[in-house]
């Protein structure tokens, strides 16, 4: 009996330890895949979204400003101005004016601009950045659209909301708000926006949003003001111009809407921005003043 309680024990020890040794075989086969996994995860993290182009939608048609590209700014044109500021930022591989317009084409030219002609039919800037990239000879996976009419416009943000599209695989899109000033609270013109506590956009609106019950401004309230700076993946702008128009995009006449109603994301960067954009006439004055202000030329 003790024989054969000894052969038994025997046995099942082997057993135990045979069957321990397939599960420790288990775990560290899992780990290793984890492990190279992780590493080629890693690796094409690093090499997400790496080229960038900067387009700079340009058309001399405009109902409230026409031939607004080519107005003068202390002596310059507006869209060599943001040409300078933008060529300033570091993430962009290539930068290009995108124009239906030989006008604002042969000034562009002029002052060392890579210039794209595109058709009169683009419905608006992102079509136009689309248009453009179709033209590129080189491939890109992030465009930027920068607006011509912001010739203050800082380096750091084209370069911040780069970065932030490059961090956010699940956003196709990403942009800019600053803080709101109260006397632009009712001012068409002046595009609000509210994001939710991830930073993604919920709405943009040419009204202020949120709006409370005294339809006064809140002094308390962080209210934000969109930059008109975006950036976009290629891949989905190549599918924009192919989505239907869409209520609110309509209603408000703003583009982005159109990228929310169709249910992808896009991350919204805050920095510390005086919006300086130009809408109308008045506004050039306004530069004018500012950079004299700041001793820019």
């Amino acid at each position: 009996m003790s024989v054969c309680s000894s052969s038994s024990s025997s046995s099942s020890s082997s057993s135990s330890t045979g069957k321990a040794w397939i599960v420790h075989s288990i775990l560290a086969g899992t780990a290793i895949a984890v492990a190279i996994g992780a590493r080629a995860y890693l690796g094409r993290a690093r090499k997400f979204r790496t080229r960038v182009v900067g387009i700079i939608p340009a058309r001399y048609a405009s109902s409230r400003f026409e031939g607004k590209p080519l107005v003068h700014i202390l002596g310059k044109p507006m869209i060599q101005r943001t040409w300078e500021r933008s060529k300033l930022a570091t993430t962009l591989d290539h930068l290009v004016v995108a124009t239906d317009d030989e006008k604002i084409a042969a000034c562009c030219r002029g002052f060392g601009a890579d210039v794209i002609m595109t058709s009169e039919s683009c419905q608006n800037g992102t079509e136009r950045c689309n248009e453009a990239l179709e033209k590129l000879e080189k491939k890109y996976d992030i465009v930027v659209n920068i607006q011509g009419d912001e010739p203050l416009i800082e380096p750091e943000i084209i370069d911040g909301i780069v970065k932030a599209l490059q961090a956010a695989p699940d956003a196709v899109f990403s942009t800019a708000v600053t803080s709101l000033k109260p006397e632009d609270a009712f001012d068409p013109n002046r595009v609000k926006c509210v994001v939710d506590n991830r930073g993604y956009a919920i709405y943009f609106s040419r009204g202020l949003i949120p709006f409370n019950k005294s339809a006064k401004v809140n002094p308390q309230f962080p209210y934000m003001l969109h930059l008109g700076i975006q950036s976009y993946d290629s891949k989905f702008l190549q599918i924009y111009p192919k989505l239907q128009p869409t209520p609110l995009q309509l209603e408000e006449d703003l583009e982005q809407l159109k990228v929310l109603e169709n249910g992808y994301k896009m991350k919204v960067i805050k920095v510390e921005h005086e919006a300086h954009g130009v809408d109308t006439p008045e506004d050039v004055e306004k530069i004018e003043s500012l950079m004299r202000e700041r001793n820019l030329s």
